[in-house]
């Protein structure tokens, strides 16, 4: 963390080094919101929790800015944790390894957590610097964004104070966001019955490896490779004609990450194994050459293994494959009002197999809520051919744009004045808490910023360093600019 401390504003480093210094995955992130609680009583500040974790800080005006409205800063406690395959790294042990590459922060083999961690010390910093001139400050730091929006569901009315929100969390500097996406989780359950492995067959796992993987919402216009998709597609081209036998098929982890490895157990008649492996060569030069723009290291495997499991039936395995090979993936629609910005899409996110079922889930994600329904049902349909169950749940409503918001004018004038240069004001594809909080807030003012954040949800994740400062800059600010309440 070394590295850290050199860098500028001190403050907004310092908070940010101390929260990677504290596991935070993903629906563990106690130990760190517990940190905060202390920190904040500890410098007399007025703390408390709510009923799902959520956490609320106030500090008070500074001296003349007493009437000035209040504003709400905003993040998310919890990280993505995603890791390179060759990386040793307990997320919920293990600190956050950073390092400064050029202009870039980056961490060692795993997601840096700068989505949300920057905002999050922003706001720390905020209410830890006192030479800032504000007016009544609340910071809102919520549980669980990354895997449901725990805290956004369970965020209760009047407990916030401010009139104000601005949400931390989005991840282009000189952009200000007024709107997001949709979302929600959609599980295809497939019944699977299972058989005795053909006898004299031999086992392999066939591992799909090094794709970019990315954020499923702000990257899923870029045609990166899924790996479930790659997967499905080499088993319903080679499958019959090797005479594959399916024992497991598994890839993804996180719904909200485009899935960057995919693994099945086979087994096939050994005379078949040497066209096993060229056939995976083969089908690698096919999808490097496909995929050159955007994928550089991909890698697929071929292993002689051993697996307890027996073989699904040749019905069952038909099913699955299908079922993937089937699924929609990507951009369904780009929008019509809100130009260059995709309108609906969805992730095939993860795929798992157990011994009488396996799982297909994906996160759909729109900015009209009648998009999202249309692809529950084309996944809908698709579960009902393939004999599988569809459940659709989580679902969370998109922000709905308002060009005539104070507060997005306000900033927009802000970062004229401060940079000479006017920033785009934008709806983004990926999910923001602000629909959420327009449920027991429908009155309050709302806008995201953020500093420049590439490869969120992935291992590529790095955070540039001078748009960290720019952001602070526009956002401390924007406090200091906050009109008088009427």
């Amino acid at each position: 963390m070394s590295d850290l401390a050199q860098l500028s504003p001190q403050h907004l480093w310092q908070h940010f080094a101390k929260i990677c210094s504290i596991p935070h995955p993903s629906k563990h992130e106690e130990a760190l919101a517990q940190y905060i609680v202390n920190w904040a009583k500890e410098k007399k500040l007025h703390a408390e929790r709510d009923a799902v974790g959520n956490i609320l800080i106030r500090k008070p005006a500074t001296p003349g800015m007493e009437n000035r409205k209040s504003v709400v800063l905003q993040a998310h406690l919890d990280m993505v944790p995603q890791k390179n395959n060759d990386t040793e790294h307990d997320f919920e042990k293990d600190p956050i390894q950073t390092y400064v590459d050029g202009q870039w922060l980056k961490a060692r083999g795993t997601t840096l957590g700068a989505d949300n961690g920057i905002g999050m010390a922003s706001a720390l910093a905020v209410l830890s610097d006192d030479t800032l001139t504000h007016g009544p400050i609340e910071v809102l730091l919520t549980m669980t964004e990354e895997t449901g929006m725990d805290g956004a569901f369970g965020l209760q009315p009047n407990w916030l104070q401010s009139e104000i929100l601005i949400n931390t969390d989005s991840e282009t500097e000189g952009e200000i966001y007024m709107g997001c996406a949709g979302g929600v989780d959609c599980i295809t359950r497939l019944p699977l019955t299972r058989e005795a492995v053909p006898a004299g067959n031999q086992l392999f796992k066939l591992s799909l490896k090094g794709l970019k993987g990315g954020h499923s919402g702000g990257d899923i216009h870029l045609g990166l490779g899924n790996a479930n998709k790659l997967m499905a597609r080499f088993l319903t081209t080679h499958a019959k004609a090797l005479q594959i036998r399916l024992l497991s098929f598994n890839g993804g982890t996180l719904r909200n990450a485009i899935p960057r490895e995919a693994t099945v157990v086979l087994s096939l008649p050994p005379a078949n194994a040497e066209a096993l492996k060229k056939a995976g060569a083969d089908y690698l030069a096919l999808i490097n050459h496909e995929l050159a723009a955007v994928e550089k290291n991909m890698a697929l495997l071929v292993e002689p293994t051993e697996c307890g499991l027996q073989a699904l039936s040749l019905d069952s395995q038909s099913r699955l494959i299908g079922l993937i090979n089937a699924s929609p993936n990507g951009v369904v629609r780009m929008s019509d009002s809100v130009k260059g910005v995709v309108e609906t899409s969805l992730n095939v996110g993860v795929v798992s197999t157990e011994q009488d079922h396996a799982q297909v889930l994906y996160l759909i994600r729109s900015l009209i809520d009648s998009g999202k329904e249309y692809v529950v049902e084309v996944l809908t349909s698709l579960g009902e051919l393939a004999g599988a169950e569809v459940n659709a749940k989580g679902g969370y409503p998109g922000w709905q744009p308002d060009p005539a918001s104070p507060v997005m004018n306000l900033v927009r004038e802000s970062y004229k004045k401060l940079f000479d240069t006017t920033p785009h004001i934008m709806v983004i594809h990926a999910g923001l808490e602000c629909g959420l909080f327009k449920r027991p807030y429908p009155e309050m003012d709302m806008v995201s910023i953020g500093p420049t954040i590439t490869g969120a949800h992935s291992p590529d994740e790095q955070v540039h360093i001078a748009s960290v400062g720019r952001y602070w800059q526009l956002l401390t600010q924007v406090l200091k600019s906050i009109p008088e309440r009427n």
